[in-house]
């Protein structure tokens, strides 16, 4: 079966970050969020609106892939790891694309409204998804279309007064039907804890700054920092972000909501059966609680390592790496957060140190810089293997 080919492809910028209708005091966010606001210039207070349920977030650079046609969810069905065939409409679930390994190649929300199935991916993801897709319809009575660019969504914690009922409900972090937790302790989670919500509403592009101009007066709207703040907190995973070429759902707790255990042969199936069942995943998700005493919020992509019994410069320059920090936010009261991938045997109790070390071609004198960060079990060490398991103490579904 053919592996997903990644297509270079660049987002429009949003109008309310550039152009004409631009919201003063708009900053563009990093990375594949940069063709929308990071912040309006109150990223503190937006967060706290975003939280209360009183702002709305642009996130008109998704990707947006429709599916028409009679055959679309059970089409869908054998090539995701999703059951889509035979559920009632309007569907609301969450659906991954995988390679034979098993490993994640497009993560998509998945909304079916009894007409069209609307494939939502992350920034820059919907070329390659229709490539894939339009080479595996063979005799498929589906149409399919890009449509991204066309349609914009806007993220909100609540519903919107003046719109539609939201398109996508996050599941996270319950358990969707098929899924399974691998968190030891659900009523723990931090999604629980945070009370995390996400709604995503699909609008016509044409009418985004309309519809943000007509938001009720005790709204506001808010930058992508302020979700992606509130997704960290909730130990929310996303592509891109929190994954890699050799993520596989297992070590981000991904199969609580994207995967069904139960449904017939997909590809990558094996692995996601192997794992579960028999074996362990390599690596886990934890989220950290990060050393604010510093200046700004450490690096992406930095080492991460546990603190060493003797933890001079030296013997945490030398030590192993035992992951990679992969999200970093500043939240409005818990102050820096972050989640990384980390060896699954790595103790929950262990101190952990960011260690980013200094760019190539810097100075002989410079140093690496340290940052203590404490964790928080988002995939429990014992994920997987559960054959021979006593269930009822893991699985809980919401």
């Amino acid at each position: 079966m053919l592996d997903v080919t990644h297509i270079e492809y660049t987002p429009e910028t949003s109008p309310l970050l550039a152009g004409e209708h631009a919201i003063h005091g708009a900053v563009a966010a990093d990375s594949v969020d940069q063709y929308v606001a990071g912040h309006y210039g109150h990223p503190v207070q937006e967060q706290r609106a975003l939280a209360d349920g009183k702002a709305v977030v642009d996130l008109s650079h998704y990707g947006i892939v429709t599916v028409t046609g009679a055959e679309r969810l059970s089409w869908l069905h054998t090539l995701t790891t999703q059951q889509l065939q035979g559920m009632p409409v309007p569907l609301n679930s969450e659906a991954l694309f995988l390679d034979l390994r098993g490993r994640i190649e497009i993560a998509t929300k998945v909304h079916d409204d009894g007409e069209t199935t609307y494939l939502i991916t992350e920034p820059t993801m919907n070329a390659s998804l229709l490539d894939w897709l339009t080479r595996m319809q063979f005799a498929a009575r589906v149409e399919l279309a890009d449509r991204t660019g066309e349609l914009a969504l806007l993220g909100a914690t609540d519903e919107v007064p003046g719109l539609d009922r939201p398109v996508w409900v996050d599941p996270w972090p319950g358990v969707s039907p098929g899924g399974f937790a691998y968190t030891e302790a659900p009523a723990d989670h931090p999604a629980v804890h945070e009370d995390y919500a996400c709604h995503l509403y699909i609008l016509d592009a044409e009418q985004l700054v309309e519809t943000v101009t007509a938001l009720p007066e005790d709204f506001r709207v808010a930058g992508v920092m302020a979700s992606e703040a509130l997704r960290v907190a909730a130990g929310r995973p996303r592509q891109l972000f929190d994954t890699d070429e050799r993520s596989i759902p297992h070590e981000l707790d991904w199969i609580r909501t994207a995967v069904h255990l139960e449904k017939g042969c997909y590809k990558g199936q094996e692995t996601v059966a192997r794992v579960h069942n028999l074996g362990h995943p390599p690596r886990r998700l934890v989220g950290l609680l990060i050393d604010g005493s510093g200046h700004g919020l450490p690096e992406v992509g930095a080492d991460i390592i546990v603190r060493p019994e003797t933890d001079d410069e030296e013997s945490m320059a030398a030590a192993r790496s035992i992951g990679t920090l992969k999200s970093v936010a500043m939240h409005h009261e818990m102050g820096a957060i972050g989640t990384a991938i980390i060896r699954r045997n790595t103790k929950p109790e262990a101190e952990l140190i960011i260690r980013e070390m200094p760019p190539a071609g810097s100075a002989d004198d410079e140093k690496p810089n340290f940052t203590a960060a404490a964790q928080e079990t988002l995939t429990s060490p014992s994920a997987g293997k559960v054959v021979g398991r006593v269930q009822g103490l893991t699985n809980l579904r919401r």
